[in-house]
């Protein structure tokens, strides 16, 4: 029985439904007639149109240096010879086209028709749809010669899950932009930065994105979802006394051009991001450091997604090249008994804030699902897309990817609970403390962070690497914070986690995008504010180099007001 919500019906005269029955309609041919003689024909279809329209407004020193449109659909299409149990699907670095030049004379455009044609677009995914049996067939045939030389697992899951289907279709969404309006705010705000020569190079980025997604499949699902996000940076960087490269940001992230933030919101966040650059180039060099630590509710995020998310993400279980961290921990302790944490890409805002990572459908389909993934420090469960792992055979609507790129298992909406919450006041005072016993002159609180990366491969080393931005060091004796800076966090995830001794009450939103193998997805963390009793920061690796050397011609003269200043 199928697992139907329709919500806002399209009217007849929508030009996305005319394009889903087209899309539809050539599926269900394909379906029906697709076939080398005597070879399987496909058991599974799918087809995903792209709408994407972008606008892009970038200024400098004053003046807009990029004012763009953009408009462009891309075509996805998943073929699948075989069986649910086992198909021809392998991950993309192991595909096996690159072993044989047939069929390799032309390769199908992965573009739709702007015009709303549906002949056009039938005749597009019809092209593709070829290309990718006929590869599909060969990787299904050449998969089951090597499996000759392999030993059979009686554990092996299936290749690919079965899933109710679902209708969806959403109402259109409004997409204003006030292009005007945007135009002189830039200009205004990235002219804040000529006053201070110190950050020679800087720039306010405005952009609104919408992307409509026109998706069916064999197995009856038809979805059509449209989301929208406008964004609003303010970035610049400077060079220390030493040569230290320095950089510093504010981003905002909304679903809505209402939602943006007003005039005064923007000028502060530039204010903000001189008055700390030219904090930082003053700011004094620290040594390497190993000991105890606050990361506050932002950096704490990424900290989590770094160390812990992309490690719960199940494709990364069950690849030949991956660490699988936690494979067989199920039911085991892998954090302190107070942590717990989930992912929700159902969960739109919190405390009013909202979250990068919501979504109705993932890219395969399926309706996005809240997954408890640990509970009071046990873990329970994994982000799972239709690629099933052992123990774990269904999606819970996490197959995520940029564009038309193969999905695999993403975080969403990240979200960290604590049964261990204290005051600020009081996390420092425990702070102190640890410092004290570790013999310490000094601990560390992290207030703000750039992002971070981590390996989960089977190559190299389990570690991760966060790049703070504004740290502060707390002497034990007084208490007293003092800036400092030239310092990256680095360490091995399992054991960063388990030496976090107590959490904030405050929960802070790290909204971003998060580069994996399926490409760049937006993506929230909600985290407390954590005291680690060990973490380890070492020397950053930016080269020392010499600032420009003139001063900018948009640099205020000594008793005389510049060109602009005039008008």
């Amino acid at each position: 029985m199928a697992a139907s919500l329709l919500m806002g019906a399209a009217p007849a005269s929508d030009p996305r439904a005319q394009l889903l029955d087209a899309m539809n309609a050539e599926l269900q041919r394909n379906q029906q007639q697709l076939k080398v003689t005597g070879h399987e024909a496909p058991y599974f279809l799918s087809y995903g149109v792209k709408d994407y329209e972008s606008r892009l407004i970038i200024a400098r020193y004053g003046a807009l240096f990029q004012d763009d449109d953009y408009r462009e659909r891309k075509l996805g299409v998943d073929v699948r010879v075989g069986s649910y149990d086992y198909d021809s699907s392998v991950a993309d670095s192991l595909d096996f086209g690159f072993s044989t030049s047939k069929g390799s004379s032309f390769t199908s455009r992965k573009d739709g028709p702007l015009d709303d044609s549906p002949l056009a677009l039938r005749t597009a995914l019809w092209l593709v749809t070829d290309e990718k049996y006929k590869a599909a067939l060969f990787q299904y045939l050449k998969k089951k010669g090597e499996d000759v030389y392999a030993v059979e697992d009686p554990k092996r899951p299936a290749s690919f899950s079965k899933e109710m289907p679902a209708t969806y279709v959403q109402p259109p969404v409004a997409f204003p932009f006030d292009r005007e309006k945007w135009r002189r705010v830039a200009r205004e705000v990235s002219a804040r930065f000529n006053a201070h020569p110190e950050l020679f190079d800087s720039e306010v980025r405005i952009t609104a994105d919408k992307a409509t997604r026109l998706f069916v499949s064999s197995e009856g699902t038809r979805l059509i979802t449209e989301e929208t996000l406008y964004a609003f940076h303010v970035s610049a960087v400077t060079r220390a006394p030493d040569g230290q490269l320095l950089d510093n940001s504010r981003s905002f992230y909304l679903p809505t051009e209402a939602g943006m933030p007003d005039e005064a919101k923007v000028h502060e966040a530039a204010r903000k991001v001189i008055d700390e650059l030219l904090a930082l180039r003053q700011a004094p060099a620290i040594t390497p450091y190993a000991g105890p630590a606050i990361l506050a509710p932002e950096a704490a995020g990424v900290l989590f997604h770094e160390t812990l998310g992309h490690r719960l993400e199940a494709d990364r279980q069950d690849g030949d090249t991956d660490g699988k961290t936690f494979k067989g921990q199920e039911g085991k302790q892998i954090l302190p008994a107070f942590l717990s944490l989930r992912d929700d890409p159902s969960k739109r805002d919190v405390n009013g804030e909202p979250l990068n990572g919501y979504y109705l459908y993932d890219e395969e389909g399926v309706k996005g699902q809240p997954v408890s993934l640990v509970e009071k420090g046990v873990l329970k469960g994994y982000l799972m897309s239709r690629h099933p792992v052992e123990g774990f055979p269904k999606s819970n609507g996490h197959g995520r990817g940029q564009g038309t790129l193969q999905p695999v298992a993403r975080m969403a909406n990240l979200l960290v609970d604590s049964a261990k919450q204290v005051s600020d006041a009081e996390l420092k005072k425990m702070l102190i403390a640890e410092a004290k016993r570790q013999g310490k002159p000094y601990g560390l609180i992290i207030r703000d962070i750039t992002g971070g990366n981590t390996n989960t491969s089977s190559y190299g080393y389990q570690a991760f690497k966060g790049v703070p931005r504004m740290v502060y060091r707390v002497d034990v004796k007084t208490g007293e914070e003092t800036l400092v800076r030239g310092v990256e966090i680095v360490g091995t995830p399992l054991s960063s986690v388990n030496r976090i001794l107590a959490t904030g009450q405050r929960l802070g939103v790290f909204n971003g995008f998060c580069g994996a193998e399926s490409g760049n997805v937006p993506v929230s963390t909600v985290a407390p504010a954590v005291l680690l009793q060990e973490l380890e920061l070492q020397r950053t690796m930016e080269g020392k180099d010499r600032p420009p050397l003139l001063p900018s011609p948009a640099a205020p003269s000594k008793g005389a007001a510049g060109a602009d200043a005039k008008r």
